[in-house]
């Protein structure tokens, strides 16, 4: 997901017996009035995706993470709902989530990426192993798979070795010897 739709996600928005996530609406700063929630540029972008087990785990120990910070604000939380607030209720700040990130990936020792670049690499790993273009571009919430494969097509000549494999693998089952084959003849 893109930034501002993770941080205008609402716990009403999380379904737990399904397993799923609504996207409808980003928090985006807006001149003169300052963080606004605002619904997502395109049709595409209001989408339902399927969590895993390990996201709904890591969602359920944000929910009682927050529970503690609603305790520590005390009268000062501001209730919009929020998965991912900051201390006092109200929308995270970007600043503030880029350096709480660059301090986790330095201390984690990973290399050195950007918040933005985690959808970058969620794509890859899709496509990478396999997850249709179709899928792929649901999930993103792109409106077309083009789009997908315009932005992360870069991705294909990579898979052109497991392509070859997976081409052998179906084509070529029957092993055939060339020395049995006869030879043409030339006059």
């Amino acid at each position: 997901m893109r930034q501002g739709a993770i941080f205008g996600l609402k716990w009403s928005d999380l379904h737990w017996k399904s397993g799923t996530i609504q996207v409808q609406r980003q928090v985006q700063y807006v001149p003169g009035q300052g963080r606004s929630f605002l619904e997502p540029k395109t049709r595409a972008g209001r989408r339902k995706i399927k969590l895993g087990e390990g996201t709904l785990h890591s969602m359920r120990l944000q929910k009682e993470r927050q529970r503690t910070l609603i305790a520590v604000a005390g009268e000062r939380w501001v209730d919009h709902e929020l998965i991912f607030p900051n201390k006092v209720g109200n929308p995270l700040d970007p600043s503030n989530l880029r350096l709480d990130f660059n301090r986790i990936i330095a201390e984690t020792g990973l290399p050195k990426i950007r918040f933005q670049d985690l959808r970058h690499n969620a794509a890859s790993l899709m496509l990478n192993h396999g997850v249709p273009p179709i899928v792929g571009s649901r999930i993103l919430g792109h409106s077309k798979p083009s789009t997908t494969l315009d932005i992360y097509g870069h991705l294909y000549p990579e898979m052109l070795g497991e392509a070859a494999k997976i081409m052998d693998d179906l084509v070529t089952p029957i092993q055939v010897e060339l020395s049995k084959v006869k030879e043409p003849i030339s006059h």
